[in-house]
C-alpha cells in the first residue's frame, strides 16, 4: 500500500478539500472534531502519533470505541509499541486516505496536536534524500540509551539548533535520525528538508484555551487517567514484553509508570514528572501552532465553538465543493 508517492499537485484539476483540526493537548479536539464529523459527514484521520499504538488506550486518552462508531477514524491502533513508522509513511497514509475519503463523497479531517505531522501535511514535506545507515543508527541508538534521549537531543542542538527545536527531547527515534543524516551527509538536517506542492485546498482551524485552564485540565485528566487503570495498563505492556526503549513507549508519561512499576520512581514522583513533561509538551506544541500564523483560524473551545468551526468550513468548502 505504502509504495507509491503521495500524489502531486498536478494529480488534480481542482485540489480537493482538507480540514485540519489542531491545538494543545487536553483542548478539546477529540469531542469537537466528532460533532463537526458527524454534522458534515466527514471521517477523521489522526495526526496524534502516540494513537497509533495498539494497547495504549489510557495514557494516550485514544478516543473510545463508543467515540469511534460515531464516526470513522483512521491511523489509530495500526502499530504495536516496538514497532516506529516514519514521517514520509505516514503522509503517504493520509494522502491515501483523504482521496479515499473523498472518493466516497465524504470529507475528511485531519486532527491531533503532532505538530511536525500536521506541518509537514500542510507544508508537503519532503524527508532528506540521505538513505538510512544501520549501523551507525545503532552506533546512535546505543549512544543515546547509554546518556539518556534528552542529553543527546542536547547534542543535536549544539549541531543543528533549528532542527532541535522541532523534535521532542524525548524522541530519541527522531534525533538518531537527525544526527544519522548529519553525519552521513555533512550537511544540517535542517537545511534539508525539501517540500512538494500540496494537493489539497486546506483549511487550518485551531483550538484554544487559556494556558492555566489547559494546566488545570491537564491535572484533572492524569487523574482520571490514574483511575481509570493507567498504571495497570503499563504493567501489563511491560509484562507481554514491550520495554521503556519501545518506539511506543515514548508516549508522555509511560516511562515513569514504567519506573513506578520497577520501584524506580514513587507514584507521587512520576506523576510530577508526568505533570511537568505534559506542560512542556503544550509549550514546544505553541511553537508549532502559533497564534499569529495567518493559515490558522483560531476558536475558543468552548460550547459556540462547534457552530462556529461548522458555519467557516461550509463557507470555505460549499457541500458541492467536496463531491467528487
Amino acid at each position: 500500500m505504502l509504495s507509491a508517492d503521495p500524489p502531486s499537485e498536478t494529480s488534480h484539476a481542482v485540489k480537493l478539500p482538507l480540514v485540519i483540526i489542531l491545538g494543545p493537548t487536553a483542548v478539546g479536539k477529540t469531542e469537537i472534531s466528532l460533532k463537526l464529523a458527524e454534522r458534515l459527514e466527514a471521517e477523521i484521520i489522526s495526526a496524534d502519533s502516540r494513537l497509533f499504538y495498539r494497547g495504549m488506550d489510557i495514557g494516550t486518552a485514544k478516543p473510545s470505541p463508543v467515540e469511534r462508531e460515531r464516526v470513522p477514524h483512521h491511523l489509530i491502533d495500526i502499530l504495536d509499541p516496538d514497532e516506529s513508522w516514519s514521517l514520509a509513511e505516514f503522509q503517504l497514509a493520509v494522502h491515501e486516505l483523504a482521496l479515499d475519503i473523498h472518493a466516497r463523497g465524504k470529507l475528511p479531517f485531519l486532527v491531533g496536536g503532532t505538530g511536525q505531522y500536521i506541518r509537514a501535511i500542510c507544508e508537503g514535506w519532503l524527508p532528506p534524500r540521505q538513505k538510512p545507515d544501520p549501523v551507525m543508527r545503532a552506533v546512535l541508538e546505543r549512544w543515546g540509551h547509554e546518556i539518556g534521549p534528552r542529553e543527546l537531543h542536547s547534542r543535536l542542538a549544539l549541531l543543528d539548533p533549528e532542527a532541535a527545536l522541532q523534535i521532542d527531547p524525548n524522541n530519541l527515534r527522531r534525533t538518531v535520525r537527525a544526527l544519522e543524516v548529519i553525519f552521513k551527509s555533512g550537511e544540517l538536517f535542517s537545511s534539508q528538508r525539501r517540500r512538494r506542492p500540496v494537493p489539497y485546498e486546506l483549511l487550518q482551524l485551531g483550538l484554544q484555551l487559556p494556558r492555566s485552564e489547559i494546566f488545570a485540565r491537564i491535572d484533572t485528566r492524569l487523574e482520571n487517567m490514574l483511575a481509570d487503570g493507567w498504571l495497570e495498563e503499563v504493567a501489563h505492556l511491560l509484562e507481554v514484553g514491550y520495554t521503556v526503549e519501545s518506539p511506543g513507549m515514548a508516549a508522555i508519561g509511560y516511562r515513569q509508570l514504567a519506573q513506578v512499576q520497577t520501584g524506580e520512581l514513587s507514584l507521587e514522583e512520576a506523576l510530577v514528572l508526568i505533570k511537568r513533561q505534559t506542560r512542556s509538551f503544550v509549550r514546544r506544541q505553541a511553537n508549532w501552532f502559533k497564534s499569529n500564523d495567518p493559515q490558522i483560524h483560531w476558536f475558543l473551545a468552548d460550547h459556540q465553538a462547534v457552530n462556529k468551526m461548522e458555519a467557516l468550513i461550509n463557507q470555505v468548502f460549499p457541500a458541492e465543493s467536496t463531491d467528487m
